[in-house]
């Protein structure tokens, strides 16, 4: 089963020790907001990439063509 983006955010808060609380504050934002785009799971890529440097990860956007060849 794959999971969603909202449930990988969470699994990193986890292992991060932190709670959206701590996300929200971090991008600016309020804990409503963001629980609100978890629930919907409505990100673009712009918040994907906010919360992953507020989050102190790497994130990156791969298609991987039928071929095999990866579109960065």
């Amino acid at each position: 089963m794959k999971l969603t983006t909202s449930e990988k955010i969470k699994i990193i808060l986890g292992r991060k020790n932190m709670t959206v609380k701590d996300l929200a504050d971090k991008l600016g934002t309020t804990r409503q907001n963001l629980h609100n785009k978890m629930t919907r799971n409505n990100f673009n890529e712009s918040d994907l990439e906010k919360i992953s440097e507020a989050l102190e990860i790497n994130y990156e956007v791969i298609f991987l063509m039928v071929d095999g060849e990866k579109i960065l």
